[in-house]
């Protein structure tokens, strides 16, 4: 998909092969392959290219430019996150709007230790098991 994307955001802004390469730093052959799909840019030449073609890196790396479907849209690559000495994060601020995370909201966070760990806003969760069990425990008083 990035081959595509490449290649329809380089015309979309009228660039040659040439410029975009003086722009990303690289050779105009570097490009020619990144859009043949020979080769895939490095995570710094991502970051060029997300900020010349005014796009986030997640959306250069997959779906089709333009051709976004309601499922597409729903799925995102935030990025990393550096864990503080006890354990803090700090939520990227697209997720923080995406989610409408706001300062003091609760969230819960879940894990398998198969399959990795995910973190939902407690009152979504909270809401869910109340649809399932109207006489279920009160969540939002989790620590």
């Amino acid at each position: 998909m990035i081959s595509t994307n490449i290649k329809n955001l380089r015309k979309k802004l009228r660039l040659s092969q040439e410029e975009l390469a003086e722009k990303v730093d690289v050779a105009r052959q570097t490009v020619a392959k990144w859009e043949n799909g020979d080769a895939l840019p490095d995570i710094i030449s991502c970051k060029k290219l997300s900020m010349i073609f005014k796009v986030s890196i997640d959306d250069l790396l997959k779906t089709p430019v333009g051709e976004k479907g309601e499922e597409a849209q729903r799925k995102h690559i935030f990025g990393a996150v550096t864990v503080g000495e006890r354990g803090q994060i700090v939520i990227p601020a697209k997720a923080r709007e995406i989610f409408d995370i706001k300062p003091g909201d609760k969230v819960l966070i879940l894990g398998d230790v198969s399959q990795g760990m995910a973190m939902v806003k407690l009152e979504w969760f909270s809401g869910l098991a109340e649809a399932l069990h109207p006489q279920a425990e009160d969540y939002n008083e989790g620590g």
